[in-house]
């Protein structure tokens, strides 16, 4: 089955998932004292629910499932229908809350149906605004990601037993086994994740190999598989990383591989940004390390094109000098062509190296500094349409074109490309913000 094929099979699984409860509750429902209103809030409600409890499948790095549209793709996906999925609930408690009765004296003595669903109200809603707003309440990456788990368990243990005191919607016997099935279902997910992919982890530790200083505040991490393990990756792929802590902690780390795909090496570049990044170049030779990957369809391996463009913004370049590596080792002779833009010309990580792959490809490096020194020749400011126009080659339009960078930059590279005429499916990127 073609890639394509598996992402329209995987949307048509996704949506009867999703709708499938609207049509459980539908049969059999039908009262004369429901008006219109209280039947779509219920819809609403039912639908919401189902989007929000396959948030878990979406994040729980199933091969089959990610290989169709990235992992990265599938983690943005999850960010948005989590939108989606509040503004649902949200109507639907709106629609059906008894707003001309509500006071403090009737929500203690209210029924579980009422305390189950302002749990799950509750939860969603602090689960969005901690995931929309991380940054600006200061919330490190590591305390983030607790809470999204802890939230995320409240908001579907609630909502689940919410619905079980739904009356008629749910009180046949085999409605209940239903949705009894999809409470199920979400559960085992959670293990899966929790505990099952954990266990298998911790029984094959990796080993930290080597840890070097890079340019840009960078840290490069070397590792060894477990022994016997013949670790392959495509370049430009990336995996999840734990360092010194359980396989079972909460919180792991996606990176991307920086090393060569043909060499048999594991590297990963990592910039210091705050919080555990800041503590990388710590770690100590021997250190154990878990890796969940690799994953992710962002490679040259997975879309061939006459040549190549890379445009990357500051730690951006460790998954694509990934490619100019693996490109390297292959001889490969096809023109590349890397945009790579950093704030000073100190900053710029892997600078030495660029310049001696240049006589192993045919690589034209422009660099784009925001900060350049007196002496600088070269292009300043951003990655703009004007600068890509200036360096792209003849028939540029054919290339295959991989972006990676801060969100901001990767949108105005995007952009720009659309600017200059380069059909969007030959335009590829990589976007690491999580949360």
């Amino acid at each position: 089955m073609t890639l394509a094929a598996r992402a329209i099979a995987w949307t048509f699984v996704y949506l009867g998932v999703v709708l499938a409860p609207l049509v459980f509750a539908a049969i059999g429902a039908s009262q004369p004292d429901h008006d219109f209103w209280t039947d779509f809030s219920v819809a609403l409600g039912f639908t919401g629910l189902a989007m929000l409890g396959l948030e878990f499948a979406l994040v729980a790095r199933f091969q089959t499932v990610a290989s169709a549209f990235g992992q990265d793709g599938l983690l943005q996906f999850h960010r948005q229908i989590g939108y989606v999925g509040l503004a649902f609930v949200l109507t639907h408690f709106a629609l059906s809350a008894r707003w001309d009765a509500l006071t403090l004296h009737n929500a203690l003595r209210a029924p579980l149906l009422v305390w189950f669903g302002m749990a799950a109200l509750f939860a969603l809603v602090l689960l969005v605004a901690s995931s929309t707003w991380r940054r600006q309440l200061r919330l490190s990456y590591e305390a983030w990601h607790v809470a999204h788990a802890v939230l995320a368990t409240v908001l579907i243990v609630g909502a689940v037993g919410h619905i079980y005191f739904v009356d008629e919607y749910v009180s046949a016997l085999w409605k209940q086994l239903l949705w009894g099935a999809m409470a199920a279902a979400f559960l085992c997910l959670l293990i899966w994740v929790r505990l099952v992919k954990p266990s298998r982890a911790a029984a094959r530790p990796w080993r930290v190999a080597g840890v070097r200083a890079e340019r840009g505040d960078t840290t490069v991490v070397g590792l060894s598989p477990p022994d016997g393990v013949d670790f392959r990756f495509q370049p430009g792929q990336f995996a999840w990383f734990t360092f010194d802590r359980s396989p079972f902690s909460l919180t792991q780390h996606p990176f991307s591989f920086s090393s060569s795909a043909e060499t048999g090496e594991v590297e990963v570049a990592i910039k210091a940004l705050g919080d555990f990044t800041s503590t990388v170049k710590h770690l100590e030779p021997g250190t154990t390390a878990y890796v969940d990957g690799p994953h992710g369809v962002f490679s040259i391996d997975q879309d061939e094109g006459p040549g190549f463009v890379l445009i990357a913004g500051g730690v951006g370049i460790s998954g694509l000098i990934s490619m100019l590596r693996t490109l390297a080792d292959r001889d490969d002779v096809r023109p590349v062509l890397l945009f790579y833009g950093n704030r000073a010309w100190d900053e710029v990580a892997f600078r030495d190296e660029l310049d001696r792959l240049r006589d192993r490809l045919d690589l034209t490096l422009v660099h784009v500094l925001e900060r350049p020194p007196a002496e600088w020749h070269g292009e300043t400011g951003y990655i703009t349409a004007d600068v890509l126009g200036r360096h792209l080659p003849r028939s540029f339009e054919r290339f295959q074109y991989f972006i990676c960078g801060p969100g901001a930059m990767m949108d105005a590279a995007e952009a720009a490309l659309a600017e200059l005429g380069v059909p969007a499916e030959r335009v590829h990127t990589e976007r690491f913000d999580m949360a």
